[in-house]
């Protein structure tokens, strides 16, 4: 048994040594850097000798903008807290803590990640590192890891310019709260995909997970669809927020991820109804907050000559979210109600979240009325979408595919029909629509499905029968999210199956006996 005992110990400790080389890239991409820059402080003495003894004019910050995307970046990161509650509240009573943990943890590591590596592979200004046939679908700049070009005083301020590929303009805004914001998007980006897997995953092999994801699809994708050399921006692919590079990544991901460990010990036969629907509005109504910020603030990428309506795009993608979350709310209450035969506070932070996430790539281009109409199919689409899983028989546990994934879609081809800025929608840009959609979903999809089974397969990703059966809090973590009596939530009533119920009380029926 000794053997035996250390080759687990040994494979626990494996995604500890794994996420620790993975962060130590960089440094070590800094060290092959080394040589080269030992020329440059003499090179930059020269310069300095040659300079006339001027005083170099500081960049003109709008204070302003600045102001607004320093909002909007801190509004984007409570989407974190809110998506920790909102899946939260869908566990069971014993998941509860872990799913808070899985959401929350995406802060510090993917955090660190932007930083590291994250932005260098996203944004760089560079000459592209992978090109084919003309198109630039990989980028790369050794300056921007750890943020170093901006170490000294006067590259600190420099400016972000607009979103041309040509003749590009100073925003007034810093580009380190460029920086900051899009770093919010990568961190909430893998969080969503832990909602497909809920209740059953390890918790530090999903952390590795989410560096690696983010390193091979999150960064490229973003580059190929954000960045003004990539592939999908120069073909005219429009994304004004993210339902290309945020939902339908994070969607299509989770997809693939259920399918590689499966369902839930019970799925299909044993209750799992959410224990607390009060944490799940809350949760939805502290997204609804945040995404103001995350579809307003996204005018930061557009062209210089829309620099001057840069506040009034951002009232437009301001309004058209607000508008579009109250129609997909509505739309999933009054369809449920009509299906089901009542209306439930489930279907209504769901059809509130639906609505945000395909409004997500049309906000800024589209007007109040399209908002309208495009948050009511969404909602509809959505209702459909989330019933998907119970055709097919996978377990996307709090629906990440049936919402996002599919809502996503929708958004990204709904802005190729009803889009008025900065281009018209018609045939020719639903089409472009539809190739940008499609390119990216096989990609994260195939990608996704590989680190996964990859993953899977060496140190695996799936807790044991019993950790499942006890819970991820306590299993996991040695903690309980809630402690109260013994009869309520104690351990005293189980199933047939040996474990608390759904709730993490007593099997149905059994509160009958309860006292009041």
């Amino acid at each position: 048994m000794l053997p035996l005992d250390r080759s687990r110990r040994s494979w626990r400790l494996l995604p500890t040594v794994c996420l620790f080389a993975l962060l130590a890239l960089p440094l070590i991409a800094m060290g092959q850097d080394a040589a080269p820059a030992a020329a440059a402080p003499a090179v930059a003495e020269a310069a300095a000798a040659a300079a006339p003894a001027a005083a170099t004019a500081a960049p003109t910050i709008d204070n302003g903008l600045t102001a607004w995307m320093l909002v909007s970046s801190a509004l984007v990161l409570l989407m974190v807290p809110g998506l920790a509650l909102f899946y939260g509240g869908m566990v069971r009573a014993k998941n509860v803590l872990n799913m808070f943990l899985c959401c929350m943890v995406a802060i510090g590591v993917i955090g660190l990640h932007w930083v590291f590596i994250g932005y260098a592979m996203a944004f760089p200004a560079n000459a592209p590192l992978v090109s084919i046939g003309g198109w630039n679908i990989l980028g790369f700049d050794p300056s921007l890891i750890l943020l170093r070009s901006f170490s000294g005083a006067e590259q600190m301020y420099r400016l972000l310019t607009s979103g041309d590929a040509t003749g590009a303009l100073p925003t007034g805004v810093p580009e380190l709260a460029f920086v900051m914001f899009q770093g919010k998007f990568a961190i909430i980006t893998p969080a969503l995909i832990v909602g497909s897997v809920a209740e059953r995953v390890k918790f530090g092999p999903f952390i590795l997970f989410m560096l690696i994801w983010s390193t091979i699809v999150y960064c490229p994708v973003a580059y190929c669809v954000w960045n003004v050399q990539g592939a999908l921006w120069t073909y005219g692919v429009l994304d004004f927020a993210g339902g290309t590079v945020v939902h339908v990544l994070a969607g299509v991901s989770a997809l693939a991820m259920t399918l590689v460990i499966g369902p839930r010990l019970g799925y299909g036969k044993t209750p799992m109804p959410p224990h607390s629907l009060g944490l799940t509005l809350i949760g939805a109504g502290l997204l609804w907050f945040g995404w103001f910020g995350f579809n307003a603030g996204s005018t930061i990428a557009i062209g210089g000559s829309e620099l001057p309506s840069f506040m009034g795009i951002s009232a437009m993608a301001f309004t058209a979210t607000q508008v579009a979350a109250a129609a997909a709310a509505t739309a999933w209450m009054l369809i449920e109600w009509i299906h089901q035969g009542k209306p439930t506070i489930l279907g209504f932070a769901s059809g509130m979240v639906a609505g945000l996430v395909v409004i997500t790539p049309c906000a800024g281009h589209v007007s109040p009325g399209a908002a309208m109409l495009i948050g009511t199919i969404g909602g509809a689409v959505c209702y459909g979408g989330c019933r998907i899983k119970q055709i097919f028989g996978f377990d996307d546990s709090l629906d990440a595919f049936g919402v996002h994934g599919v809502g996503g879609a929708l958004g990204a081809l709904l802005v190729g029909i009803f889009a008025f800025r900065p281009v018209m929608g018609g045939s020719e840009q639903f089409m472009k629509q539809a190739v940008g959609l499609g390119a990216t979903a096989i990609f994260a999809f195939v990608a996704t499905y590989v680190i996964t089974l990859a993953l899977h397969k060496t140190i695996g990703l799936r807790v044991t029968k019993q950790e499942e059966i006890d819970g991820l809090d306590i299993s996991v973590h040695g903690e309980r999210g809630y402690h109260l009596e013994d009869n309520m939530f104690g351990d005293a009533s189980d199933t047939a199956e040996g474990h608390p119920d759904a709730r993490g009380t007593a099997p149905v029926g059994a509160m009958a006996s309860v006292p009041a």
